[in-house]
């Protein structure tokens, strides 16, 4: 049996932690397991790379970049296979580039192209547990790349995908998958099983447990995933597909909250054929993610036409907009507003699942500004001080806590 795990930065945040991951995976090898372990940087080992690097240029080189933010991985392969080795488990720590990683020409934003597996097959064939530093690959011309932040779980979805491993567990300091955020609803219950479509959802939502792409990229190769903490010996939560039929039966999976949302009101729009293009095309040329949109009926020949950024982004909206000197009277910009949602497979062959969410937030007192839906979610900006008590009250009107 060949399993792909990976080990997140809090996983291997110290010395002490490395040793329990080194426990963790010597206890699968005793369980008659090949072993392909991918690694983080310890936690805050990335940030300080950073800071070191903006100490000596404010726009340093992508290129050295990469060069600079890989090594955080390589060192916690190298001292994992260490510890492995002094336990008497054969082990090899390999880079990105020696496992066989190949990626696109982006640097700190690459996309693996392929991985050619010969390397690995003969480590495994040798008897050896595997290390790769996650995170990171080559390109065409031999340079380091890195694939942004969470890309070490893309690498060990990649790896299972390649591999043909018969699982991809991703160690954190969580779990699994709850219904929705523990701190902020206790009664949040840890979900079995969850599909990957929804899963997709949820991450991308602001649950933080996995990555988006590596979500994406484990339904486009069949690989199921296995969310389980470092921390803690339970079962964890399963994402695939394999539930099947029986899947159906829940209507909500999980409620999510995106608190770093901010809204953009654009007030006397000429409406006119390719007016939202123009508009929408001058944000993305400034690289801004725009996530719901709302446009009211045309009225005297204008409209008006809303839409959230992320909060993080709101700064170059404002100048994007200020720079649009044509067909828009004014804008307001609010950053106090929140995106709650509910996602479900359920909810696509069952009527009144959004109705019911309308409801519960009016008799709370929670006004909904702008509504998103899809087959399998409802999204809602709501004002942010309400954003807490939406998620409860969400949670308990689909019946997540029983």
């Amino acid at each position: 049996m060949l399993v792909v795990q990976k080990y997140g930065g809090t996983s291997v945040g110290t010395l002490e932690r490395i040793e329990n991951v080194a426990s963790r995976v010597a206890k699968a090898r005793e369980e008659g397991k090949d072993l392909v372990v991918v690694v983080s940087a310890m936690s805050g080992e990335t940030n300080k790379l950073i800071e070191y690097a903006h100490h000596f240029s404010k726009n340093p080189s992508k290129r050295e970049m990469d060069m600079l933010l890989s090594s955080g991985e390589r060192v916690t392969a190298a001292l994992l296979a260490i510890a492995l080795n002094e336990m008497g488990h054969k082990t090899i720590a390999l880079t990105g580039r020696q496992a066989g990683i190949k990626t696109d020409d982006t640097h700190t934003y690459a996309r693996i192209e392929s991985i050619n597996t010969e390397r690995l097959q003969e480590e495994i064939s040798n008897g050896n547990i595997i290390i790769v530093a996650g995170f990171q690959g080559i390109n065409h011309n031999g340079e380091v790349t890195t694939l942004g932040r969470g890309g070490s779980d893309l690498s060990a979805v990649a790896l299972a995908g390649a591999l043909k491993a018969d699982a991809c567990e991703i160690y954190s300091d969580v779990d699994g998958i709850y219904t929705t955020d523990p701190r902020i609803e206790p009664k949040a219950k840890k979900l079995d099983y969850i599909s990957y479509d929804e899963m997709l959802e949820l991450s991308s939502l602001g649950a933080k447990v996995l990555q988006n792409r590596s979500v994406e990229l484990a339904k486009k190769m069949g690989v199921k995933i296995i969310a389980k903490s470092s921390f803690s010996d339970g079962e964890g939560t399963v994402i695939s597909d394999e539930k099947g039929d029986s899947m159906e039966e829940v209507l909500v999976s999980g409620v999510a909250l995106d608190k770093n949302q901010a809204r953009v009101s654009l007030r006397g729009v000429t409406d006119r054929p390719g007016i939202a293009a123009e508009i929408f095309t001058k944000l993305a040329n400034e690289n801004i993610n725009v996530d719901m949109i709302i446009q009211n009926a045309s009225e005297n020949g204008t409209t008006n036409l809303g839409f959230t950024v992320p909060q993080s982004e709101i700064a170059q909206a404002k100048e994007a907009m200020e720079s649009f000197d044509h067909d828009v009277d004014g804008a307001d910009y609010d950053e106090g507003v929140a995106k709650v949602s509910i996602v479900g497979v359920g909810m696509k062959s069952h009527s009144g699942v959004a109705a019911s969410a309308f409801t519960a937030l009016a008799e709370n007192g929670v006004n909904i500004e702008m509504i998103s839906t899809s087959e399998i979610k409802v999204s809602m900006v709501i004002d942010e001080k309400f954003s807490e008590l939406a998620v409860r009250v969400l949670h308990e009107v689909y019946g997540l806590d029983k």
